[in-house]
């Protein structure tokens, strides 16, 4: 068995003395698994960081067996984000919410592209308002959807402001009013509007809510720390 796609590197975790066992997200065959021999030589490492989009070549005995990957790298965004520690949280955080949510070996070929779509909006300004966006997306994908779109009581459009956090329905303000303190803030960015660090905060509190709700096990550590990076009071 054999196949060659294109894929982002998830995650590389020692196996042996010398091997890596790397986890990616393929273009055509998902979230998908194999032994990189020699990946713990220092020279290879660095294709192995999260983040790099690589050229993947699987090959194994059978279709149900582990395989070793083949990887020549195409690009690091990691390198290129080194310097941002915030933007590269982001990038940590995405390849590890992919890792934990997805099925392996069950293709996400819409998700592959939002993943390369994210990663090119991480080096704009209006970073951190596409990544709580690309969450919301993601959530949908998993099959937890949200719904933005108008009022779970009233049906109204206008003036949308909060979310439940049982059901993921928006809720107006006028609706919100006496029960703000139980309901999850909409920030402006989700409803056509600005955003901002405390709309970007709201965003990271709304989308991680609910993924600490659905994914196995919880939030994993690389998400809760974006939202640390994302809430620090600035320096002075």
């Amino acid at each position: 068995m054999e196949w060659s796609d294109d894929a982002v590197v998830l995650s590389a975790r020692r196996q042996g003395e010398a091997s890596a066992l790397v986890m990616l997200l393929t273009g055509e065959h998902g979230r998908h698994a194999g032994l990189v021999r020699g990946g713990q030589n220092r020279r290879r490492r660095g294709v192995l960081e999260p983040g790099t989009l690589v050229r993947a070549r699987w090959r194994a005995r059978l279709p149900d067996q582990l395989g070793t990957l083949a990887l020549e790298p195409t690009r690091s965004l990691g390198a290129a984000l080194f310097d941002l520690p915030d933007r590269l949280a982001a990038l940590v955080s995405a390849c590890a919410l992919l890792e934990v949510g997805l099925s392996e070996r069950e293709p996400h070929p819409a998700l592959y592209q939002a993943v390369l779509a994210l990663f090119e909006a991480l080096e704009q300004p209006a970073w951190a308002e596409a990544y709580v966006r690309w969450e919301v997306g993601l959530l949908g994908e998993l099959g937890f959807g949200l719904d933005l779109s108008a009022c779970a009581v009233t049906g109204d459009t206008a003036d949308l402001s909060h979310v439940s956090p049982r059901t993921g329905r928006a809720v107006s303000r006028t609706v919100a009013t006496p029960w703000a303190d139980r309901l999850l803030v909409l920030p402006g960015f989700l409803r056509g509007q600005g955003g901002g660090p405390a709309d970007v905060a709201a965003g990271l509190a709304l989308t991680g809510h609910f993924l600490d709700c659905h994914l196995p096990g919880g939030l994993p550590e690389a998400r809760r720390r974006l939202a640390r990076v994302n809430t620090a009071p600035p320096r002075t």
